[in-house]
């Protein structure tokens, strides 16, 4: 079984993560998609950076209703930072049975080879990869990277966060169970 791994801090998990999962969810061949919860992003300055577990306790909120999205807390026990290889490495020994796919975005694909054992990933497994804005996978070629046609969306977690921030909407922008669980908890205020 084909199993779409989308890895990301989900800082927070908003609709535009939800539409990339299901687009390549419907486009590809994979019968699951797992939303990895990213403790620390080697690549990535971790301020404003809400818990390992309100993060993961968002993404199961937001993917409660499909059951073909599963989210997984797979590098919380791991060495951090958590690097991609590692992870894939892991979760390959432990489900030998299921084929994993890496989902990124064409802006990840540009600084592919600055990631630890890139080419390790390349030739062990398949990349998914859909156009970002700013950014384009074309004329990059190579036999594991699959190009999947997505919507080119420009929403930001980073924006996100500055509006709630400044007590300001975000409807439309989070599901309702991700904006009750924010709110409750607090996360994101100034």
């Amino acid at each position: 079984m084909k199993i779409g791994l989308f890895f990301g801090s989900f800082n927070p998990i908003h609709i535009g993560h939800l539409i990339i999962a299901n687009v390549i969810y419907e486009n590809t061949d994979c019968k699951e998609i797992w939303f990895v919860v990213s403790p620390q992003n080697p690549l990535k300055k971790s301020s404003n950076l809400a818990h390992e577990f309100d993060r993961y306790d968002m993404v199961q909120a937001a993917i409660n209703e499909h059951f073909r999205f599963k989210v997984t807390d797979v590098e919380f026990n791991m060495p951090k930072p958590s690097y991609t290889i590692d992870t894939l490495t892991y979760l390959q020994e432990k489900n030998p049975k299921k084929e994993f796919q890496l989902i990124i975005g064409s802006d990840n694909l540009i600084q592919f080879n600055k990631w630890k054992n890139s080419k390790q990933i390349l030739e062990n497994f398949s990349l998914l990869v859909y156009d970002r804005p700013g950014s384009s996978s074309a004329g990059v070629d190579h036999p594991n990277i699959h190009k999947v046609e997505a919507p080119l969306l420009d929403i930001s977690a980073t924006f996100i966060r500055k509006q709630i921030q400044q007590s300001k909407s975000v409807k439309y922008l989070l599901p309702e169970p991700v904006v009750q669980i924010i709110q409750n908890r607090g996360l994101y205020q100034s």
